[in-house]
């Protein structure tokens, strides 16, 4: 299979030219890039719920790993349980922190998009009223 290239792409750019004319071509590429966007939040929102199993298989294995171990004799294996804990509580803490910015960062993308839907509501409604005002 061969790629497109450098004159293939603007054979392609030409031919979108002439087949839509100047004044369609912006609102052409601005439907691709809402399309592509779309398709883009998508597949983040469906590979944000595999990473929300992927943390829960995680802090499984770290409440395991943190299970206390059998009483040791020196102080050199109560040292190293008490690295072990406080590495799987930052793990843990990491873990969380991320959950979290990933739950933020989805709820402000919400926000936004409500906010564009109002936004073309109200635009479509204000149309309507001076469609009905010239009738």
């Amino acid at each position: 299979m061969s790629t497109i290239g450098i004159p293939g792409l603007i054979l392609i750019l030409v031919l979108a030219l002439v087949l839509f004319g100047p004044k369609k071509l912006p609102e052409l590429g601005r439907a691709v890039g809402h399309t592509l966007k779309e398709f883009k939040n998508a597949t983040r929102s469906l590979t944000s719920d595999d990473d929300e199993e992927d943390d829960k298989a995680k802090a499984k294995e770290l409440a395991a790993k943190t299970a206390t171990p059998a009483p040791a004799a020196t102080t050199a294996t109560t040292a190293a349980t008490s690295t072990d804990k406080t590495t799987a509580a930052a793990d843990q803490d990491a873990l969380d922190r991320e959950r979290i910015e990933r739950e933020v960062r989805e709820r402000l993308e919400r926000e936004r998009l409500e906010k564009e839907i109002r936004a073309k509501l109200e635009q479509e409604r204000l149309q309507a009223e001076q469609g009905q005002h010239k009738a």
